[in-house]
């Protein structure tokens, strides 16, 4: 059995706001099984099948600094350890458009991670970091992160939750290594315009003299 959660906040008013892409990948997964969400304890909680393995998914309903009290109690109660679990995360020092998958490593001031780590007692799980890019000058990251997405980002963001959502079944199916070498590349940031190359100006013919 494994457990892939998606890190959010509960309630309406932090439903479309960056921090909370964790939880689109996670109804993305949901939608494609064809799946509604039932609460359980203190999350909501999703059955699957993928590969032939049996997948739960999990978007802690306890505010996103307490993931970690969501996370652990139903990682005990299954016997399962941190090898089997997927972290869904947003992540600010990736910019918006990339995502990776990586093995353990520090929370980065992700304060839902922070408190997963805490409450295992270790760092050693899967992340599928999703980047939501850093703020602009002088905006504050704690502002920046509870901010909705804006109109012009909707089509980058459609793609990368369904990016997100194919990388977390190929982490079920396949494992890792798999998943990291088919997404870690994933870039989907605007391309800058190509400039047309410069084209030397043929030299004028001289002025004929009249006869």
């Amino acid at each position: 059995m494994k457990l892939i959660v998606g890190l959010g906040n509960p309630g309406l008013n932090f439903a479309q706001t960056r921090h909370n892409v964790g939880w689109l990948v996670l109804d993305e997964l949901a939608r494609r099984q064809a799946q509604t969400w039932r609460t359980s304890g203190n999350a909501e909680i999703v059955d699957v099948r993928l590969g032939g393995q049996k997948v739960m998914l999990v978007k802690p309903q306890t505010m996103m600094n307490a993931s970690g009290r969501a996370v652990q109690p139903l990682l005990a109660y299954f016997k399962m350890t941190p090898a089997d679990l997927l972290v869904v995360q947003d992540d600010l020092d990736s910019p918006f458009g990339l995502m990776k998958l990586r093995r353990g490593g520090r929370h980065g001031g992700q304060n839902g991670v922070r408190d997963i780590i805490t409450r295992l007692g270790t760092e050693t799980f899967d992340r599928l970091k999703i980047g939501i890019s850093r703020p602009p000058a002088g905006r504050d990251p704690a502002d920046w992160v509870l901010s909705r997405w804006a109109e012009d980002e909707r089509a980058t963001l459609t793609e990368l939750v369904g990016l997100g959502a194919g990388a977390a079944e190929l982490w079920i199916t396949h494992g890792l290594a798999e998943a990291q070498g088919r997404y870690n590349s994933t870039d989907l940031r605007p391309k800058p315009p190509e400039e047309l190359p410069t084209v030397a100006a043929e030299p004028s013919e001289a002025p004929r003299e009249q006869g």
